[in-house]
């Protein structure tokens, strides 16, 4: 000890000897100012590596975390900073904290929308992987992406998809084969699609109201491929979407993983054959959706009070060869021409883009209740629909035509047939429930229904009184030009 003192004096002693009391108070605040830039050039140079404690980044820890130095070894500062920069790459591309919004108890069909993550779809697989670093208990969703929920006639056809929250560090993650900058929506071509009616409420409607905010910058992707259909609303589709379609289930299983920044699985739906305008947004309506498809198919007929003066108004009669079948629809057209139209008998078929271009040319659509009047899609706002109301048919009657087309902007007739107009009267005896109380079949289910009022029967209208209705229409026309 008194060695070690000994030497301190000693070297406080020559430091007295060379140097004056001021030039040692200097050297001491040039020693203090050094340490201090040592430090702060440390901080600087560190913090990019440094985590951030107000940023969530999980997925990418600071290369230092997990940095020891064992107690009596150097640090060497150069090594470890190569180090640092040089670290491995992590497996998976950095995600924000997304959870799919997932609404499974709309009452016509369940959704998800997973945005702002890392989405990754297996080619020719029910699942669709949401990269998230949340951590939510809630981890997967199934969901039938067909706009028909709770008809499971329709829904068994339609291939259940899994959307399948993980963490980026999980190992069930696949890598990307190919990633697009645009967002998805996947859809099925199951359930009742080639039905005009269904191809129009639980397709082609839902598909406009999901996709229509992306302005053509979207990718379908469809299940249940049906290659008829797709031809048969190909102006639609190309319409709403730039891109080719993808067909999940013809991709061969794990060579192709589609990665997106958004997707949505399964097709909005709020109303039969419709839009609720009050819930809509994106300036989207039923109105807005017959606009765009006089767009699509490039019709020239957008409204008969701006457009002509009507000198002789055109009426097109739908007939039907099967079911519900106007059984005088000649008789029907020869008292429509008397009165001053331009009268069409004919059944629709299956090419959209001439019937469309077709329909559009007409002013009044008259027909019995059935998937023929959903061609009121084409007719130009302010045109009348005379929708034939059979027996037992009031309800579904309202639901699938008379409100529809009022939001579509065209002027709607019903003509409520009577008993004797009716086919049914030679079925069933007078007094008989299936004549004088619908209700009593309705509740019966939907098949016991069909069969009787859908299925079984057909109209022969009293043209005498059917000309009443005729005249109204005609009334409705030349009041607006």
């Amino acid at each position: 000890m008194e060695q070690m003192n000994g030497g301190k004096y000693e070297y406080e002693a020559i430091l007295e000897r060379s140097f004056s009391r001021q030039d040692r108070k200097t050297m001491g605040w040039c020693a203090t100012l050094a340490i201090f830039l040592v430090i702060f050039t440390f901080c600087i140079f560190f913090k990019p590596y440094i985590t951030d404690g107000d940023e969530k980044n999980d997925a990418f820890p600071s290369p230092l975390s997990n940095l020891e130095v064992p107690i009596g070894e150097s640090l060497n500062l150069q090594a470890t900073v190569h180090d640092a920069i040089n670290i491995a790459p992590q497996p998976y591309s950095k995600t924000k904290e997304v959870k799919p919004v997932c609404e499974v108890k709309r009452r016509r069909s369940d959704i998800c929308d997973a945005n702002g993550g890392d989405i990754r779809v297996i080619a020719n697989s029910s699942t669709i992987f949401v990269v998230s670093n949340d951590h939510s208990n809630i981890t997967s969703w199934n969901i039938r992406p067909y706009a028909r929920k709770g008809d499971e006639a329709a829904m068994g056809s339609v291939r259940t998809l899994t959307v399948k929250q993980l963490h980026p560090s999980h190992q069930q993650i696949p890598p990307c084969t190919t990633k697009y900058d645009v967002p998805a929506v996947v859809f099925s071509t199951g359930g009742y699609a080639g039905n005009l009616f269904h191809d129009f409420t639980d397709l082609i409607i839902p598909l406009y109201l999901t996709s229509r905010e992306f302005e053509g910058e979207v990718q379908f992707l469809v299940t249940d491929k049906r290659p008829r259909w797709i031809n048969k609303f190909k102006e639609v589709l190309q319409t709403l979407s730039k891109h080719e379609i993808i067909d999940l289930d013809r991709e061969k299983y794990g060579e192709n993983v589609f990665c997106f920044p958004r997707i949505i699985v399964g097709l909005k739906a709020n109303k039969e054959f419709s839009i609720n305008n009050v819930s809509s947004d994106h300036n989207i309506s039923m109105k807005n959706f017959t606009a765009f498809l006089r767009n699509a198919y490039n019709l020239k007929r957008d409204n008969i009070v701006t457009n002509e003066k009507l000198l002789q108004p055109r009426l097109l009669v739908i007939a039907r060869n099967k079911t519900r079948r106007l059984l005088n629809a000649n008789e029907v057209s020869a008292a429509a021409e008397n009165m001053g139209f331009k009268v069409v008998v004919r059944e629709t078929d299956s090419n959209m883009t001439k019937i469309s271009k077709f329909v559009n040319g007409f002013d009044v659509m008259v027909g019995v209740h059935g998937a023929g009047l959903s061609n009121m899609v084409f007719l130009p706002e302010n045109a009348v629909v005379v929708q034939i109301v059979g027996l037992g048919m009031d309800w579904i009657a309202k639901n699938d035509f008379e409100v529809p087309s009022l939001d579509m902007g065209l002027r709607y007739l019903g003509y409520k047939i009577g008993l004797n107009e009716s086919s049914l009267k030679e079925k069933y005896p007078a007094g008989h429930e299936v004549l004088s109380n619908s209700s009593a079949i309705r509740v019966k289910g939907w098949k016991a229904f069909s069969a009787v009022y859908l299925q079984g029967q057909h109209v022969r209208v009293d043209v005498d009184r059917f000309r009443g209705t005729l005249l109204k229409a005609l009334h409705l026309l030349h009041a607006n030009n």
